[in-house]
């Protein structure tokens, strides 16, 4: 049997670490925790559940995944990327050692179905399901693509779907989630920044093994999205998924979800990227200044990660 090696990326996940170990029912070889910088409980339940757990200060997620790749090299068989807010779904309708066992001999990565939980309930609508990712692959042939943002896993081969279901099901307060995606607002911003002024090298999944369909959102949102007009284009967006993808038949939970998610994020995300070029213009700095000055992200000369002033 192939052994497989999950990985668990984590800051303060006392709330869930323990219930995505469980869900993985005993089908790993390996469990390996990159904790960066948990002052809870996190470390002590991992290890506990017989996790190994590394430490590694948080940059972003794309360099926190490749440094998790790089210790675990010399293990043989596949890597499973799992959140540490997601469990391996009872709807699955393979295990994940049968999901291996009958893929193609071709297939360096298989995909997984996820769903997004939201407060206490399952988005089905809006364009979110089915949600196809790349989440098994060989050992030594995938590795995390460097953006700040909506970064994906990616393989030097061929890649297959499979049966299994991952479910993100985030037990914390709304408040947290909003803290959360004004994170992720700030990193979006220096991604679409860097496309705009080229200080930073982002790499073209058009050509890697990926899932189709993150090759399919990523060229959407980039050639298409990416080039409508600030305002207008998130007023479009949010009525493709709110109407035309019926994400009203997700119900009041869904109301909250594709406002915050497709009309509030997207809209604080264009603001980001407003401010930080009126700073740049305003005060005469680099644009790379004006970012760090903006959202207290450092980047390097070259545009890559420096530092990071907070957490996850």
């Amino acid at each position: 049997m192939t052994d497989i090696h999950a990985v668990i990326l984590t800051l303060n996940e006392e709330m869930h670490i323990a219930r995505c170990i469980a869900s993985l029912g005993g089908q790993c070889a390996s469990v390996t925790v990159v904790d960066s910088g948990s002052n809870d409980s996190t470390i002590a339940i991992a290890e506990g559940l017989g996790a190994q757990v590394l430490t590694n200060r948080w940059v972003n997620y794309a360099t926190q995944m490749n440094f998790a790749i790089g210790e675990l090299v010399a293990k043989e068989g596949w890597l499973l990327r799992i959140d540490a807010d997601e469990v391996l779904d009872a709807d699955s309708t393979q295990t994940l050692v049968e999901a291996i066992a009958t893929s193609p001999p071709h297939a360096d990565g298989l995909l997984v179905r996820r769903r997004i939980h939201f407060m206490g309930n399952r988005i089905r609508h809006g364009g979110i399901e089915p949600s196809w990712q790349l989440r098994l692959w060989r050992n030594g042939r995938g590795r995390c693509e460097q953006r700040w943002m909506d970064e994906h896993i990616t393989v030097a081969g061929n890649v297959a779907k499979s049966g299994v279901v991952f479910s993100d099901i985030n037990l914390n307060s709304l408040s947290w989630w909003t803290a959360k995606h004004n994170s992720y607002a700030s990193r979006e911003a220096i991604d679409i920044l860097s496309r705009k002024y080229d200080f930073m090298p982002l790499e073209d999944i058009s050509t890697c093994g990926a899932s189709p369909q993150a090759k399919a959102r990523r060229f959407l949102k980039e050639q298409l999205y990416g080039r409508m007009p600030n305002g207008l284009r998130v007023l479009a967006y949010f009525f493709y998924r709110y109407l035309l993808r019926l994400g009203f038949m997700d119900g009041r939970p869904g109301w909250y979800f594709h406002v915050l998610q497709a009309f509030w994020y997207r809209t604080l995300v264009d603001a980001k990227v407003t401010e930080i070029e009126a700073h740049a213009d305003t005060r005469n700095v680099p644009i790379m200044e004006a970012i760090r000055n903006c959202t207290g992200i450092e980047l390097t000369r070259h545009g890559q990660p420096e530092r990071r002033a907070a957490g996850m």
